[in-house]
């Protein structure tokens, strides 16, 4: 079992990764009322947990979320607190968000609306959720205009990695994960890059080793960058390279038919495409994370149907987006990341243009 922690004060919290469900989280859970949120796809996961978790909980409620990224809405997110307020949840209460980015996302949202406030303990289910979204208190639901506009930040009480969870994961997901696990060397370093161009096979075989130390490596950037930036006021910006891209691959497309990490990967192809017309990585190091990418089983482009001139007014409804300038993440090298707010509109335009047109 690793543990790592995010030093946030009052708010700091565990991340613990191993094989099986650590024993803390029954003297989490004791004697608290608890609602499990989860989808139809996890109820072998959820029968796990129910079973790990025993007599503990004073109640234990299960609330099943759609399956999709369609269920990060207004709707649903009024159907769980209803579910909260039948299930007569004080603010003593506790909500365990068990799945993938969607459901920690309307979880964690849930449980910083509800009562101005309570705990919830986040179980990702997908790599994605393990590497990313479950750690550092991003919680919000899409709005059909944009993704993630409507939300708050919320830390969770606990983080569970259980990898286990990755046995049944599909392999569409796992590369989705990796394109998020790959962003972690691409901003903070080279070395973990290049680990993943040596492991890259390994990880996509569920190797537990590999996973392990790929986990472990992402979370502990994640960490360090959160405790430096919880608010997202300077460096976690560096965390959402591909994702103004990313965002306008998943509107355009529509919630879900897009893996958030798939467009996250093809988003990162967009930046370091920029990036290289800006003189701030040369030709290999462009040529490394696009062997990567496919490496992973991630997009090498944006989706066909889609023009560049499709990508600009989603991309200026990004959170970066300050007095009315686009801010981007783009790499320097491999292992750092800068965020820019002077490119035109030209050069933004250029550098999806190269990503659709080049021939990998």
């Amino acid at each position: 079992m690793k543990r790592l922690d995010v030093g946030l004060g009052e708010r700091s919290y565990s991340i613990l990764i191993g094989l099986g469900l650590h024993p803390s989280l029954k003297d989490q859970v004791q004697g608290r009322s608890v609602v499990v949120v989860s989808q139809a796809p996890l109820a072998g996961h959820l029968q796990t947990l129910k079973s790990f978790l025993g007599d503990a909980p004073k109640s234990l409620t299960c609330f099943e979320l759609p399956n999709g990224e369609g269920a990060k809405n207004l709707g649903e997110l009024e159907r769980l607190i209803g579910c909260l307020i039948e299930a007569g949840l004080g603010r003593d209460g506790m909500l365990i968000a068990l799945g993938g980015g969607v459901v920690g996302d309307i979880t964690g949202f849930a449980a910083a609306c509800y009562q101005r406030g309570m705990d919830f303990i986040q179980l990702p289910t997908t790599l994605l959720s393990q590497v990313d979204s479950a750690v550092g208190g991003k919680t919000a639901v899409n709005h059909p205009l944009g993704k993630n506009l409507i939300g708050a930040f919320h830390q969770p009480q606990a983080v569970h990695v259980d990898l286990h969870w990755l046995d049944t994961l599909p392999d569409n997901e796992m590369s989705a994960g990796l394109a998020e696990v790959i962003k972690y060397g691409v901003i903070a370093d080279a070395d973990f890059f290049q680990w993943l161009e040596a492991n890259m096979a390994g990880l996509r075989a569920k190797d537990k080793t590999l996973l392990s130390h790929a986990i472990a490596t992402s979370l502990a950037i994640k960490a360090d960058i959160v405790a430096q930036d919880e608010r997202e006021q300077g460096v976690r910006a560096h965390l959402n390279l591909g994702h103004t891209f990313g965002h306008a691959i998943e509107a355009n497309q529509g919630y879900g038919n897009w893996l958030h990490g798939e467009a996250v990967g093809a988003g990162m192809l967009m930046a370091a495409e920029l990036a290289k017309s800006r003189g701030m990585l040369d030709d290999e190091q462009l040529m490394r994370l696009y062997r990567l990418n496919k490496a992973a089983g991630l997009p090498l482009k944006g989706p066909a149907q889609m023009t560049p001139e499709q990508y600009l007014p989603l991309m200026m409804r990004d959170k970066k987006v300050l007095a009315g300038k686009l801010r981007l993440v783009l790499p320097k090298g491999l292992g750092q990341a800068v965020v820019v707010s002077d490119a035109t509109e030209a050069e933004i335009l250029a550098a999806i243009a190269a990503v659709q047109t080049a021939n990998h």
